[in-house]
């Protein structure tokens, strides 16, 4: 862990990430992919895709079952590279270097790109342990601000009034769309710059989904935000930007409201207003 206190990094980060392009309005990248190619094996997965994810954003990436948004959304802190007989070709910066360079630490860039999975997965341990898990492992070891960790990530994920009273208990006694939440809780427990969602709402009810998806708006003052989802209303309503994914093409990219209203591929508008899909 930095020297600097939990409650310092966030207020640095919120106060001076960079500004805003003066001419464009636009982010700076945060993330940049030149022609990414990814093969399972002899079955091509991505076909050249190139895209920018700007920081401090919400990007989602829609498409239909079997797209690659999956696969695309794993290689952006290389996940995939657990799975035998992948391989790829293209580059993938992350603000300006290769992820894929020889020297890159795996540990230290999963920890920037934390992972949010479509099944909420807490460890068998106290909701404390679970938020704490990570920051202890990563060699912090001072019981207060490993506590002053929890309380903030959990108040960062909208938990901390539903479990504060509780924090000893088994974290597999909470409900579902609260499991979830604690999942996002241990995520930016190891202060990640980026938050990978794989369809993170989707085994949810209506009330828990819209907890998670005013806990995306809200964070993406602080992180970048990638998500998978299959729901094009809960795509229109947390991302500033969107990537339309096909048979392993991305077919169109482009802010959101621009691409739900005024696509420019009229493939892009048939899977919007559900003519296939």
């Amino acid at each position: 862990m930095s020297t600097l206190t939990y409650s310092a990094i966030l207020t640095d980060r919120a106060l001076n990430g960079r500004p805003l392009d003066p001419d464009t309005g636009v982010r700076p990248a945060k993330f940049e992919v030149h022609n990414l190619s990814f093969w399972y094996g002899r079955k091509q997965a991505l076909f050249d895709i190139s895209l920018t994810i700007p920081e401090r954003s919400v990007m989602a990436l829609i498409g239909p079952s079997g797209c690659g948004k999956s696969t695309f959304l794993r290689t952006l802190n290389r996940m995939n590279d657990l799975i035998d007989g992948v391989r790829r070709t293209g580059t993938v910066a992350l603000d300006g270097e290769d992820i894929f360079d020889r020297n890159v630490n795996l540990v230290t860039l999963r920890r920037r790109v934390g992972m949010v999975f479509q099944k909420s997965n807490p460890f068998p341990k106290s909701i404390r342990e679970n938020v704490a898990y990570g920051p202890r492992v990563a060699g912090e070891g001072s019981d207060a601000r490993l506590d002053e960790i929890c309380e903030r990530c959990l108040r960062r994920a909208a938990l901390w009034d539903e479990v504060k009273d509780r924090l000893d208990d088994s974290a597999l006694d909470l409900s579902g769309g609260q499991q979830q939440r604690l999942c996002i809780a241990r995520a930016l427990a190891t202060d990640p710059e980026v938050l990978l969602m794989d369809e993170p709402a989707s085994a949810l009810d209506p009330k828990s989904t819209r907890a998670i998806e005013d806990l995306i708006f809200e964070l993406k003052r602080l992180y970048t935000i990638v998500i998978v989802t299959h729901n094009m209303q809960q795509a229109a309503r947390v991302s500033d930007l969107t990537a339309f994914f096909y048979e392993g093409t991305l077919v169109e990219s482009g802010p959101t409201d621009h691409l739900y209203t005024r696509p420019k591929v009229k493939q892009t508008e048939d899977y919007i207003t559900g003519r296939f899909g």
